[in-house]
């Protein structure tokens, strides 16, 4: 089992031991060892008692539970839990903004053991008139359910690419294969995926039909299906998967054809016609072809969504993507001052043993030491003591003093001006307060913005994709504001994030802001997140130039410096 597999496993437990009304000690011993395991750089899947035993984060009870689910996948005590639990009572534990003792509440008071019954029992009011609920929370528990319902079929990109990864390598295994590739949204590394597309080139159609039948994950719809296209969906997501047959000779041609987007497609060229007109069927060895086909200098996938693309490569040929090889430092990450699992100087080190110049730490503000541990004015002075401790130990490698400032209610942050000069930078985010209307959400961000400390604008809409909308905003104000003010941008590398969203960040490009790709990284492992962002800022066509962690780190040093002067 990996770390992940045993941390959900102790999580779900302690959740179900809530929903009972167990005993609260127990249930805080399990989340604190479930959060344990999940950040541990350690396998624990791969270790014995006596291993288990010295990990000094891990009792002795939950060392038992981890042999346990080492050993069959899970424990007596979870899957006793289950059997007493509706699994309609499960499911609700999954909605965003409705915890387990609500679950419960609802559960033995109303006698509500589906998603539906739940849907249903919102529309009749029944929630509301529950003690500690009320209309408002009625309203989030109906809303996060509608919302989840609508996306039940979607995967993030991260969770798509590594199931198509695994699907390309048991095709590529068929002799009838010929050739095969990634199309759609996924080649053009959309943020969330509703179909996993793949262009598999042979001689023998029937013995690629015969392969994908016998796939116990997949589920064929015969009804969309045809001779040239497998359609059906995957289990258990019921994400759908399309699978295109083609000649060896059409294969190049066929991928660019599924992968780019309608709007794409229909572009007129410089022939008259559009870019499906001038492809449709045509056959070539290499892709390079297909662009001197049209005409066109090489258009990058991700670019190929019909906005932006063909102005760009016309106006500079030459024009050069964003590549994650390109970023000399990572920015906002976290450590165990705040809500971070590691270290300000094992996250350094994992920095440098990924090849980054810099590291800088941007640890909650006070604001949030009532959700993630946030530092007051002790802490930060106990902080940037040991980051002058560590830089000339770690020299020349360099970690910068940030902080992750908390946006208040009003727009204003949350330190007094002399704790915000000690930072070298300050991303603002909002993580409170996410009902606001959109005139009153756009002032608040605009107050934090034309603050002089704010060096970068954090995760701009507070989304969680798949799980929460981001709160309504004037883009076009905001960005305007980050231009006026020489307010960085924030492409959040979390998967789950992937904030701003890049349809933004092409008109903050265009605005001449620099963009941060930042992995707001709470363990070593969220450090490897900063490809997702590079694929945000490719789609907006963002370039080495325009982002600031492309800086090497006397840059950005000097950058810090000349920005904190001029305010």
């Amino acid at each position: 089992m990996d770390n992940n597999s045993i941390a959900s496993t102790l999580k779900l437990t302690a959740t179900l031991l809530e929903l009972h009304d167990e005993n609260v000690f127990k249930i805080k011993a399990i989340q604190s060892a479930s959060n344990a395991v999940e950040n541990a750089t350690e396998l624990l899947g791969q270790m014995n008692v006596e291993q288990l035993s010295a990990l000094p984060y891990l009792g002795k009870s939950i060392v038992s539970k981890i042999v346990e689910i080492n050993t069959t996948g899970t424990t007596a005590e979870l899957t006793e839990l289950l059997q007493i639990t509706p699994a309609g009572v499960v499911e609700m534990l999954n909605i965003k903004g409705i915890g387990a003792k609500k679950v419960r509440t609802i559960w033995k008071e109303l006698q509500v053991e589906t998603i539906a019954d739940l849907l249903a029992a919102c529309d009749e009011n029944k929630v509301a008139a529950l003690k500690g609920f009320g209309e408002k929370t009625q309203d989030t528990i109906k809303q996060n359910i509608l919302y989840a319902q609508s996306n039940a079929h979607f995967l993030l990109y991260a969770q798509a690419e590594v199931i198509a990864a695994e699907l390309l390598t048991l095709i590529e295994k068929n002799s009838a294969v010929l050739q095969v590739a990634i199309s759609g949204e996924l080649k053009r590394k959309l943020e969330v995926i509703e179909t996993i597309a793949l262009v598999i080139a042979t001689a023998n159609q029937s013995e690629i039909a015969k392969m994908l039948a016998n796939l116990d994950f997949l589920q064929e719809d015969i009804q969309s299906s045809g001779p040239f296209t497998w359609r059906g969906r995957l289990k258990p997501s019921n994400t759908y998967v399309e699978v295109h047959i083609t000649s060896q000779d059409q294969f190049q041609s066929t991928v660019y054809l599924q992968t780019a987007a309608p709007a794409h497609l229909t572009s007129k060229l410089d022939n008259g016609k559009t870019v499906f007109q001038t492809l449709y069927n045509t056959e070539v060895k290499e892709e390079l072809e297909l662009f001197q086909k049209m005409q066109l200098p090489y258009i990058a996938p991700e670019l190929r969504e019909g906005l932006i693309e063909f102005e760009l490569v016309k106006n500079n040929p030459n024009y050069q993507l964003l590549k994650t090889e390109d970023l000399r430092g990572v920015l906002h990450n976290h450590s165990k001052y705040s809500d971070g699992a590691n270290t300000v100087e094992e996250m350094a080190m994992r920095c440098m043993e990924l090849g980054y110049e810099y590291f800088g730490i941007a640890d909650h503000s006070k604001s949030g030491n009532f959700y993630n541990g946030g530092m007051y004015e002790d802490k930060v002075v106990a902080q940037h003591k040991e980051i002058d401790e560590l830089n000339k130990k770690l020299f020349p490698f360099k970690i910068f003093k940030g902080i992750e400032v908390d946006i208040l209610a009003d727009g204003a942050l949350d330190y007094s001006d002399d704790v915000m000069a000690t930072f070298d930078y300050v991303v603002a985010s909002i993580h409170a307060n996410l009902k606001m209307n959109i005139e009153k959400a756009t002032a608040r961000t605009i107050k934090a913005i034309e603050h002089p400390s704010t060096t970068i604008l954090g995760h701009a809409s507070g989304r969680l994709l798949l799980k929460r909308e981001g709160f309504p905003l004037d883009y076009k104000k905001v960005i305007d504001a980050c231009a006026a003010n020489e307010v960085g941008i924030e492409i959040n590398a979390n998967p789950m994030r992937l904030d701003m969203d890049w349809r933004h960040v092409i008109y903050a490009l265009e605005k001449g802001i620099l963009i941060s790709i930042n992995p707001d990284a709470h363990s070593l492992a969220g450090l490897e997140d900063m490809k997702y962002g590079v694929n945000v800022g490719r789609k907006a066509g963002l370039s080495k130039e325009m982002t600031l962690n492309a800086m090497n780190g006397a840059q950005i040093q000097e950058y810090f410096l000349q920005r904190k002067a001029r305010k």
